[in-house]
């Protein structure tokens, strides 16, 4: 018998694991994500409860590498500063306010707890943004979704979303330079806005000019391989220059977000989205080790009381800063207090990256 290699062993074990969970979490109506990263906690080697497990943590560094690069690309895709100016002033005052809080109680609570500056960072990511999964179908349930206050939730919500991308790629860059402080950090964030300009200049200018003389040649299958050429290509410029492999897929999403060809893009690269997004989080699972849960009990209670406390009071102010009425500012800030899949995201950005403590992730 031929010997097959691991990767492909590994790969058989992470989708079989992702199809049972998407199913069952399916049947439960709950976030697919939490299936995912369940599938992997439990086909890692970290319990060792199943006769066959992934154990070349090499294999799911690589899987997890990629699963963050298709991420990324795929949410510079649905980036868009248009946005932005859709939502109005109050969703963009509140959801500033929330991150701001957030990101202080975060870098708090590890400066207490003696962590890094760069956990207290990633921490404060994590905490910022709330599930728009659980909101909308708390809303749907409930009969809610026309109510004043679920359109204030609902802006907050799409700002959250742009927002926790910009995080990804600030935190992402942060932890590739190494800089955390003084005039360095601020030469660091000059360089990067310098690259993001020039990128951004040359790109909008180039690409979306190169696509519209090939467009006539280009199939379903022409498009997903370009773009997907075009976004390794970004990744492997910005590693170069120095930043991380994340900011380069989301520069290139970004990019391709204005072309004419968007709709067709996100349609070619769905698939892709999906299947790397899948194993992205089963990956992600296979790095927890749930006794750190056992052995942090009393940091997940005061991470629970910090979400419950300081999403509601941050989002309360913001609201009531932009000018809206107590009782819609309470009812909408209550929506809002709990953590959603961005979380995740940031929480997985920080493993793979290996600028977080393992302990991070399965206690958020």
């Amino acid at each position: 018998m031929s010997h097959l290699p691991s990767l492909i062993i590994d790969l058989a074990l992470i989708l079989s694991a992702a199809g049972v969970m998407t199913l069952l979490f399916k049947w439960l109506k709950q976030p697919l994500v939490l299936g995912y990263v369940l599938a992997g906690v439990l086909a890692g080697p970290n319990l060792g409860l199943l006769p066959v497990e992934v154990r070349d943590t090499a294999n799911i560094q690589t899987w997890a590498d990629i699963g963050v690069i298709i991420l990324l690309f795929a949410l510079g895709l649905d980036f868009s500063f248009k946005k932005l100016l859709e939502v109005g002033k109050t969703a963009f005052v509140t959801t500033m306010v929330i991150v701001a809080g957030m990101m202080s109680a975060g870098l708090l609570i590890g400066q207490l707890m003696g962590w890094s500056t760069l956990n207290g960072l990633f921490l404060g990511g994590m905490l910022c943004m709330s599930s728009t999964t659980i909101i909308i179908k708390a809303f749907n349930d409930t009969g809610s979704k026309d109510a004043p206050h679920a359109k204030l939730v609902f802006g907050v919500l799409v700002v959250e979303d742009l927002v926790a991308v910009l995080l990804m790629v600030l935190l992402s860059t942060i932890s590739v330079s190494k800089v955390l402080d003084g005039s360095e950090l601020l030469f660091s964030l000059s360089r990067l806005v310098f690259f993001l300009c020039l990128w951004f200049l040359f790109g909008i200018y180039l690409v979306p000019t190169f696509l519209k003389r090939v467009r006539h040649l280009l199939s379903d299958e022409t498009l997903l391989i370009l773009t997907t050429a075009l976004c390794l290509v970004m990744v492997v410029l910005a590693v170069k220059a120095g930043f991380s492999a994340a900011l380069g897929a989301f520069i290139m999403g970004s990019i391709l977000s204005e072309t004419h060809d968007l709709k067709r893009i996100e349609k070619v690269i769905e698939p892709l989205k999906l299947f790397f997004g899948a194993i992205f989080f089963v990956s992600v699972g296979m790095m927890v080790q749930p006794a750190i849960i056992v052995d942090h009990a009393w940091s997940v209670v005061i991470l629970i009381v910090t979400v419950l406390v300081g999403q509601v009071v941050f989002a309360t102010l913001g609201l009531l800063l932009s000018g809206q009425p107590l009782q819609t500012a309470l009812r909408s800030a209550f929506s809002l207090g709990q953590i959603g899949e961005f979380a995740f995201i940031i929480a997985g950005l920080g493993i793979t990256l290996n600028v977080t403590e393992s302990f991070l992730y399965p206690i958020v």
